[in-house]
């Protein structure tokens, strides 16, 4: 992650007049993309690092920032505020998502360790384990693309829904509905498989 550490600002660019950068940004123009990132990085790493406490993961979520501002550059109204503001706000539930999948984490973990902790010794249940994951992607690589995709970004990217729709550049709704028919399919082959 330090390849894609914060750029340090260009004097040249640091020279163009905020509304100015502001317009090209939401036209689409890439080199704008480089600028934005270049005069605003830096407030956003600081915002992600002191909410976090771990540069690594606030550098992780100021290059989010910045990709889903690019993503959703169309949603910026110019004259309604700043594109710094516009860019903290984007920060701030980039680092509310962070936050949450860390405490889901820790929550999953901790779960885990008690589940290990109380459990029987039972010689059988580590291969029921084994078996139970063969069985999943199995019938994970059953399932259309789409559905894999979003699955497998969840479960072992271990992302939001909104971080997934950030990520493919699909709708929320979609990524949503794959969500859902993925699951259904997923429980549907795993239940027949039980049957069986």
């Amino acid at each position: 992650m330090t390849a894609l550490a914060v750029i340090p600002p260009s004097p040249t660019l640091a020279a163009e007049p905020e509304h100015a950068l502001a317009q090209r940004f939401v036209s689409g123009d890439e080199g704008s993309l480089e600028a934005v990132y270049r005069r605003w990085a830096p407030l956003v790493l600081s915002l992600a690092g002191q909410s976090l406490g771990d540069g690594a993961e606030a550098e992780d979520v100021t290059q989010t920032v910045f990709l889903a501002a690019w993503h959703g550059r169309h949603g910026y109204r110019l004259g309604r505020g700043t594109l710094p503001a516009w860019l903290v706000g984007i920060a701030r539930r980039k680092i509310a998502d962070a936050l949450s999948a860390r405490t889901r984490r820790t929550r999953i973990a901790a779960a885990a360790a008690a589940r290990e902790s109380t459990g029987a010794a039972d010689p059988a249940r580590p291969q029921d384990a084994v078996l139970d994951r063969l069985d999943l992607v199995r019938e994970l690589n059953l399932l259309p693309h789409a559905q894999r995709r979003v699955l497998c970004l969840a479960f072992y990217g271990d992302l939001t829904q909104t971080q997934i729709a950030d990520v493919t550049g699909w709708p929320l709704g979609t990524v949503k509905s794959h969500t859902r028919r993925g699951l259904l399919r997923l429980a549907r082959s795993l239940e027949e498989g039980r049957v069986e």
